[in-house]
């Protein structure tokens, strides 16, 4: 539970007790916490498959090299939701950092690497047809050297429907040199199966990724009402 307090609680997040509380474009709020079913996805055990592996090689660590990454968290500092600095431990940098790269096929880091900038590289288009499926991103320049963008997506939507952070799920990455536009239908239907049909909201987010770090950068969304086409 994360709380910050004036002269009285002015903000909350996560869960306490039974409730959940959390903040959306209308304000604060609070609901009742509900268990989920666990549906035992491949994207899940995967997600946990890396959690085991990564605490399994953090043991496996040397104390010099432990104490590196311990040492190494000011030089990854975040602002949390109430805008504070915060350093996470040295596992957690080696977890968030190794994460990220294993999901782009690079090798894990035994050592934390020295902070580095990250390309502006993002999103800044999307057009989908159903009659002779496409679907088409635009980026705002060729992907750099020593990086990759990380593609996510939605399933088809509603066009009605606005939050959609709970519904993406990730795609795959463009390679460092790739142009604009890139044709991401077929990653997509590997994911989903089926653009869906005439009328639909599809919403897809990038986040570029320095390849020899792990660091990653600030994402962007796009979505686009899919068209018949031609």
């Amino acid at each position: 539970m994360l709380l910050k307090f004036g002269m009285i609680v002015t903000d909350g997040r996560n869960k306490l007790g039974g409730h959940v509380l959390s903040k959306n474009r209308g304000g604060n709020y609070a609901r009742t916490k509900v268990t989920p079913v666990n549906p035992q996805t491949t994207y899940q055990a995967a997600v946990r498959q890396a959690f085991t592996s990564f605490s399994q090689g953090w043991r496996g660590l040397t104390s010099d090299q432990r104490l590196a990454w311990n040492g190494a968290v000011t030089n990854f500092q975040r602002t949390n939701i109430f805008g504070d600095l915060k350093s996470p431990s040295g596992f957690n940098l080696y977890q968030r950092l190794n994460n990220v790269l294993q999901s782009i096929g690079v090798s894990a880091l035994s050592l934390p690497p020295l902070p580095s900038s990250v390309a502006d590289c993002y999103a800044t288009g999307l057009s989908c047809t159903i009659v002779t499926p496409t679907l088409s991103l635009v980026i705002n320049e060729t992907v750099p050297a020593n990086t990759c963008v990380k593609v996510f997506a939605t399933p088809p939507l509603s066009p009605g429907k606005s939050f959609v952070k709970n519904q993406y799920r990730y795609l795959n990455f463009l390679d460092a040199a790739s142009e604009s536009p890139q044709d991401i239908k077929e990653i997509y239907l590997a994911k989903f199966g089926s653009l869906g049909a005439v009328g639909q909201q599809i919403w897809v987010k990038t986040q570029a990724v320095n390849m020899t770090t792990g660091q990653v950068g600030t994402p962007a969304e796009v979505s686009v009402i899919t068209v018949a086409g031609v």
